[in-house]
């Protein structure tokens, strides 16, 4: 959410800003919001006045009183409770104006960094760098629950049987697999001196509608019936909502934390769910990581976040490349996005496994993460979140870019302390 006085100052650079994202249908409530600020404004205004007023006639009361002119007194007295009565209808109308501007405000894009590729949807992402050579193997590589399957790592008939398409049963060293997988990247993260969390997979709809926009709550949240709950879609959703409502002391930033959580998500779009695979589905488990930091540090802490997943898959020699999301494929709390995408042999192309994400003050504005700095003054912190790893998904690139001619997977060195000292998974 934008800083209301930003808004009110520079209502061309946020509507440029909208058009940039192409979201043109959001323009008017730009002009929305500068005409019921206005009207906010004139009514705290009034509604300040007239407490003035009031304050200055009760003294008089009092004065009337004592001198002992009672008639003259109950005249002001009968002006003060009038003062009272429109006073009270004027804090209704703050109330009601407040209520409708964070309405739109709410909906408003965040203001993108310059650096952001201008484009209409993630076709027009740039390509930033690659790390690691991309190979594909003079055997054929299967898809990647035929990999599994053979391996009897995997049941998705069964699933479908209990939960239907998106939902799967590892099993034996696959399930084995993608435990050493989050394990490992846990350790890599408290190694880079991140600190381990594992949070509340519930979280309350102040909390969702502090850190997501209304577009993404829709097509991504399980909602609890009969509660005030919300299943996560990421851990990050409940690493920053701890912080709601808090004053950090300057001095205790940056916090940098790594968190573990089942994820729970519609995956309501275009895409759909596939029958037989794991790269989109409703359940899954991640690891993350989460910054809170001063505003001047972010995008340093941007340039660290993405360069350690890159880093955390090329230990399990996964070529991968970074993606910069143009204006238009960021969602609307973002200032700047990456995706760290991992090469498919059996595809011959990059597939997304991880986002990095700079919010800006936008999560904090509207959970109230305040810092308070070494001078007294109080501002919103800045926020930032990144995937680590998220299997299944990150299986797929995982068997596809380690598996062997004979069929068997090999365990990268890395890896090979989680998975009791396995160096490849056999039939």
């Amino acid at each position: 959410m934008l800083d209301l006085k930003f808004l009110r100052e520079n209502p061309e650079i946020v509507k440029q800003n909208i058009r940039n994202k192409f979201q043109d249908q959001k323009l008017p409530l730009v002009d929305e919001v500068i005409e019921l600020d206005a009207k906010s404004r004139a009514a705290k205004q009034e509604a300040d006045d007239l407490r003035n007023k009031r304050n200055k006639i009760s003294k008089e009361i009092g004065g009337l009183m004592a001198k002992g002119l009672r008639e003259e007194a109950e005249a002001l007295k009968k002006q003060v409770t009038e003062f009272s009565e429109h006073l009270a209808e004027l804090e209704v109308k703050e109330g009601e104006y407040a209520e409708e501007i964070r309405k739109r405000m709410l909906v408003i894009p965040n203001i993108i960094d310059p650096s952001v590729p201008i484009g209409k949807d993630d076709s027009e992402n740039v390509e930033n760098e690659k790390f690691g050579e991309p190979v594909v193997p003079d055997f054929e590589i299967p898809y990647h629950t035929d990999i599994m399957e053979r391996l009897h790592g995997i049941d998705l008939d069964a699933a479908r049987r209990v939960a239907g398409n998106g939902f799967y049963y590892l099993r034996g060293n696959i399930a084995r697999l993608h435990s050493a997988i989050l394990s490992y990247a846990r350790d890599f993260m408290i190694n880079r001196g991140f600190t381990y969390y594992v949070p509340p997979f519930m979280i309350r709809s102040e909390v969702v509608t502090g850190v997501m926009s209304f577009a993404e709550m829709d097509s991504m949240m399980y909602k609890i019936e009969g509660e005030d709950l919300y299943l996560i879609g990421t851990s990050e959703h409940s690493m920053i909502g701890s912080f709601i409502d808090q004053i950090i002391p300057e001095a205790e930033l940056p916090y940098t934390l790594t968190s573990y959580s089942p994820c729970f998500r519609k995956e309501k779009g275009a895409h759909g769910i596939e029958e037989r695979g794991v790269y989109r589905i409703h359940q899954f488990e991640k690891q993350e990581m989460i910054v809170v930091c001063k505003p001047e540090d972010s995008m340093m802490w941007y340039e660290k976040l993405w360069k350690n997943t890159v880093d955390f898959f090329r230990t399990l020699d996964i070529p991968v490349r970074t993606l910069e999301c143009c204006s238009g494929d960021l969602a609307d709390l973002k200032v700047k996005s990456c995706d760290v995408e991992a090469w498919s042999p059996r595809q011959k192309k990059y597939f997304e496994v991880g986002s990095c994400s700079n919010l800006g003050d936008a999560q904090a504005r509207r959970l109230k993460i305040r810092v308070n700095g070494e001078n007294g003054n109080k501002y919103f912190a800045h926020t930032l979140n990144n995937t680590v790893v998220a299997p299944p998904r990150m299986l797929i690139a995982f068997l596809e870019n380690n598996l062997q001619a004979d069929g068997s997977v090999r365990i990268p060195e890395a890896l090979r302390p989680y998975m009791g000292g396995m160096e490849a998974i056999t039939e």
